[in-house]
């Protein structure tokens, strides 16, 4: 186990992705095995179960990962936390790439419906209710935890699977900013909403997934807003990105990691005016994929002939 970042620890490593869990994720598995402990006769039994759910959202996240690979976004990282897990992947900038990416974890969860009804079904023809009941228990719990996963997370509510898998979808119709703007509204309003109907039943848990949805749907709320104003800022005409296309704002987009200047990269040609200092690579606002400049053009043209292109342009 090695520390990791943002409070989270690194378990393993499976094909380049790092598998981290939370600190509070060993706090809240604690409670939550102890205060279950009348479910089992013994307590090994409620820690596999407990394992068996994060077993579960860990397939789950790998899912989204892959997919991710598949369409050549990036993923290299996998956090588990209470609330379940979080994949985190960097699709290409297409809504279809988008749509299997998010798309591709419920598909695992789908997939293992016939593992765990099956095996419940077999242990009832067995006879197992009887003779162990205990581990006819686990499975009913194990086809219980994927099924209320899949559903669930196919909600159509932002930041949710099926929120953004829901934003894909709008997205070939009405374009990336109004789409995660639509399903960050309406993230917005059912986390409220949850909230609301959380401290009525004084159900903590509900209150705090419900909180951390209408968080995240103001952000998305906040990134919509951002990505359209920034299809209506001008672009150099000639330059282009070379992983996802998109031609690259002209303006101070940005920063010196030297000393923090922001400066447009393009028309000083990588080189910081300030301090002098030399990039390599350029990142892409866009898609967030790195270039040498020279990359993002068929000839290196002097960075005083680029023209700029005024015109309002989806990004």
């Amino acid at each position: 186990m090695v520390e990791h970042q943002s409070g989270s620890v690194r378990l393993f490593r499976i094909a380049g992705i790092d598998v981290c869990v939370h600190w509070s994720w060993l706090i809240v598995a604690y409670f939550e095995i102890s205060t279950c402990s009348n479910k089992y006769p013994s307590l090994v039994w409620n820690v596999a179960e407990y394992l068996l759910l994060f077993g579960i959202v860990l397939f789950h996240e790998f899912g989204h990962a892959a997919a991710c690979r598949q369409v050549g976004g990036v993923a290299n990282r996998i956090m588990l936390w209470p609330l379940g897990g979080v994949a985190f992947v960097n699709p290409p900038p297409r809504p279809g790439a988008l749509l299997w990416s998010i798309a591709a974890g419920p598909l695992v969860n789908v997939a293992l419906v016939p593992l765990t009804v099956g095996l419940y079904l077999l242990g009832g023809l067995a006879g197992w209710k009887q003779t162990v009941p205990e581990v006819d228990h686990f499975l009913l719990s194990a086809m219980f935890m994927n099924g209320i996963l899949l559903i669930f997370n196919l909600l159509p509510i932002y930041p949710l699977d099926g929120g953004q898998i829901l934003q894909a979808l709008l997205w070939f119709v009405i374009g990336r900013a109004r789409s995660l703007l639509v399903v960050s509204v309406i993230g917005l309003a059912a986390g409220i909403g949850f909230i609301a109907a959380s401290l009525w039943a004084r159900d903590w848990w509900f209150a705090v997934l419900a909180l951390f949805i209408a968080i995240r749907s103001a952000a998305g709320f906040q990134q919509a807003r951002t990505l359209a104003r920034l299809a209506k800022a001008p672009r150099y005409a000639e330059l282009a990105c070379p992983s996802c296309g998109m031609a690259p704002l002209v303006g101070a987009y940005w920063v010196c990691n030297h000393c923090q200047t922001p400066f447009d990269t393009f028309k000083h040609w990588a080189v910081c005016p300030t301090c002098g200092a030399q990039f390599p690579e350029t990142a892409c606002p866009n898609c967030q994929r790195r270039h040498p400049i020279s990359a993002w053009v068929p000839a290196i043209l002097p960075a005083e002939t680029a023209s700029v292109d005024t015109e309002p342009e989806e990004g």
